[in-house]
């Protein structure tokens, strides 16, 4: 009988899964296939992984105790060696999965080929990436906490600043700055919701469903899933190994944090130019023209917008993988790892960034004062006057509407007309109107639910600070 662990006259490819194959592989497929040069980021999780799978294996009875122990202990100093650099990792096994086994086999013998006993690589994978982007979930959750204590901060430093609010990027009604910064905070707050509730698909099990039937062994993945603290298993082995949706949600959610970023990046950029001069971002944040000596450019909220069309893009790219693929595991499916990876070190590094960026930021609230004044912003309050005066508000707004051509005829102002003007369009204003036509007024009568008059203002960003732990 031929040697078991040999091929029968070396013809085999080498590989560990190389029993059928008679020839080597290419250089060109090992170069073209592996995918350690970016999977080595998983090793912890594929240790915490293999690490619960063996003593699964051996309370079931599948390997002994020693194994057992042997295997732990092997996957132990691995890791260590990962973490320190000293490992070497080879392209010629293609991935962190075979890497990992291949160490613990050369380290303790036959009991690392009982390890990979029951599962696949297949189900492996799934693990792998759950446990890391369960890891990630917490870690972005803390920066963007801090984005938003960020954006708390400053609304509470610039809480009676008054501001232009903008549609179409025009100016349209009086709003206080805190108002427009809190905004932020509930946007980002959105983002910690989505991941949340992303989280609650991702946190299954997978380990079990094996290469795509199940196993035939005498498996307990309760166990597994207990050891390694999933409150779920996933109940059908096929679409276990086929499923990437937990990974698209979460580049879904990647990818609007980082629109959300942007957003924020293009009104910094705007704010900070002369035009506007609503912004002063500090210089540690910001570079210089190689030729213009006088440019102070916002080159940091500009990375962070283009860089949207990056996270975007990982999304598309993982979408695109998945549109056409058959049930169930696909070599195709090889390719949700690089958008993924650097869809969250992006991320992660724009949240990181504008956290600095705010603290080091300051507001001209007398340039945002002074720009309020122009372009008849308080033109609904006059009209929601004449409301309040039982007039129907269609008419209401096409009186203010003349009055406001009335204005631009004389170049004045609403604020500039003389109660005896004004009354030439509607008898029932009186002289009680030119409080509603200063912004002061206008912002404080902003008095619904959510609205930008500074008591409601004052509430939200109390309510704001208790949530993030503000003192």
């Amino acid at each position: 009988m031929a040697d078991q662990t040999h091929c029968p006259q070396q013809k085999c490819s080498g590989k560990l899964w190389g029993g059928r194959f008679a020839a080597q592989t290419a250089a060109s497929v090992e170069s073209f296939t592996e995918s350690i040069s970016y999977d080595w980021r998983l090793y912890r999780h594929d240790i915490m992984g293999s690490k619960a799978h063996a003593k699964m294996l051996a309370k079931q009875g599948l390997i002994s105790n020693d194994e057992r122990d042997a295997i732990i202990s092997g996957l132990t100093e691995i890791e260590q060696e990962i973490r320190e650099g000293r490992f070497q990792f080879r392209v010629e096994l293609e991935d962190i999965h075979m890497n990992i086994e291949k160490a613990l086999t050369d380290k303790i013998g036959a009991a690392g080929e009982k390890l990979h006993t029951a599962r696949s690589r297949n189900d492996q994978v799934a693990l792998d990436i759950r446990l890391y982007l369960r890891d990630e979930t917490a870690e972005l959750d803390t920066l963007l906490a801090d984005v938003q204590r960020g954006f708390a901060r400053q609304a509470r430093a610039n809480l009676g600043v008054i501001m232009p609010g903008y549609t179409h990027m025009q100016r349209a009604q009086p709003v206080l700055l805190a108002h427009h910064l809190l905004a932020y905070v509930e946007m980002f707050g959105r983002d910690r919701e989505r991941l949340a509730d992303c989280l609650k698909r991702l946190n299954v099990l997978p380990l079990g469903a094996a290469a795509l039937a199940g196993t035939g062994l005498p498996i307990d993945r309760e166990f597994v899933a207990k050891e390694l603290d999933f409150p779920a298993i996933t109940a059908n082995s096929m679409d276990t190994t086929a499923d990437r949706d937990f990974a698209l949600e979460f580049l879904f959610d990647l990818s609007v944090i980082q629109l959300h970023l942007s957003r924020m990046a293009e009104e910094f950029v705007l704010w900070a130019s002369k035009e506007f001069g609503f912004i002063k971002i500090g210089d540690q944040y910001c570079t210089g023209s190689s030729i213009m000596p006088q440019k102070k450019n916002p080159d940091i909220p500009e990375l962070i917008r283009g860089k949207s069309g990056r996270v975007a893009g990982a999304l598309v790219s993982l979408l695109m993988t998945m549109k056409g693929l058959p049930m169930t595991y696909n070599r195709d499916m090889q390719e949700d790892k690089e958008p993924l990876f650097d869809a969250l070190d992006t991320v992660k590094a724009s949240l990181s960034i504008t956290a600095e960026l705010l603290a080091n930021s300051s507001f001209n609230g007398g340039r945002m004062r002074e720009a309020t004044h122009g372009g008849f912003m308080t033109a609904t309050d006059l009209a929601d006057y004449l409301v309040k005066k039982n007039l129907p508000f269609r008419q209401a707004h096409r009186v203010v509407g003349e009055i406001v051509a009335f204005c631009q005829q004389r170049d004045a102002e609403l604020t500039e007309l003389s109660l005896a003007e004004m009354r030439q369009f509607s008898a029932l204003i009186d002289d009680d109107v030119f409080a509603v036509l200063f912004v002061e007024g206008s912002v404080n009568s902003r008095v619904s639910a959510g609205g930008t008059a500074g008591a409601k203002v004052a509430e939200a960003l109390a309510r704001a600070e208790q949530q993030l732990g503000i003192a």
